[in-house]
């Protein structure tokens, strides 16, 4: 294990690239994001050594539904069998998996394999592995509002402190470290309210590729950056 001078205490990824990885080598997009993955359980298992306490991936966003169908209902259905093939492991290693996002749209067999993944670990003390499934940064911030306005709460009384416990991420620290695979520069509605200060990492490798020695790379830089907060 390499040594840092600096830790996230929260990591969020936005795993892009997987289907360009597979046209790359005359593949079907749906092999690229079985090849994500594999990438996405050696990321875990190499963050769990370093005692990473968050770690949030953008697993299905709320614009995937725009994707051909076809390209979706396969995505899903891998997304399903890996919940279902990793929990054990997961849940043996101390992880605590937790869903972010919405679950009403979600088909019935990916839905009971994340409630069983976050049942089966729920009283883990280890790593808090957020999936974020049918999530968009937006539509938080309207389920957090609606929540607020239906308990009747006085505007007066509503703080960022108190908006925040109305997120999806109530009890979870703002992110860190926000990391981007495959070269695209934005955050696509992920996480907005709680990457205000995270400091972002881009890079061009795509997801597929992404291994321990590009994540030491994002882990690098962010233990070399010097965070202010808006302070001088």
């Amino acid at each position: 294990m390499k040594k840092f001078n600096r830790l996230p205490n929260h990591i969020a990824f936005i795993p892009d690239g997987n289907g360009r990885w597979a046209e790359q080598r005359n593949l079907p997009r749906i092999e690229g994001h079985r090849a994500g993955i594999e990438s996405t359980r050696s990321l875990v298992r190499y963050l769990s050594e370093y005692r990473i306490k968050y770690v949030t991936l953008y697993s299905f966003s709320t614009e995937n539904w725009n994707r051909p169908r076809a390209e979706v209902n396969s995505l899903l259905k891998i997304l399903s069998e890996s919940i279902e093939n990793e929990a054990a492991e997961l849940h043996q290693n101390g992880v605590r998996v937790r869903h972010i996002g919405r679950l009403n749209k979600l088909p019935q067999h990916l839905k009971q394999s994340i409630e069983g993944a976050v049942e089966l670990t729920r009283d883990n003390a280890g790593m808090n592995l957020n999936l974020a499934f049918d999530y968009g940064g937006r539509t938080e911030i309207v389920d957090a509002v609606r929540s607020i306005v239906s308990k009747g709460i006085p505007s007066h009384d509503i703080d960022e402190g108190l908006f925040s416990s109305h997120l999806y991420t109530a009890d979870m620290p703002y992110v860190d470290l926000l990391v981007r695979t495959g070269g695209e520069l934005r955050i696509s509605n992920f996480l907005l309210w709680q990457s205000a200060y995270s400091e972002l990492y881009f890079t061009k490798v795509l997801w597929p590729d992404f291994d321990i020695g590009e994540i030491e790379k994002a882990l690098a830089a962010y233990s070399r950056r010097q965070r202010r907060f808006g302070r001088v």
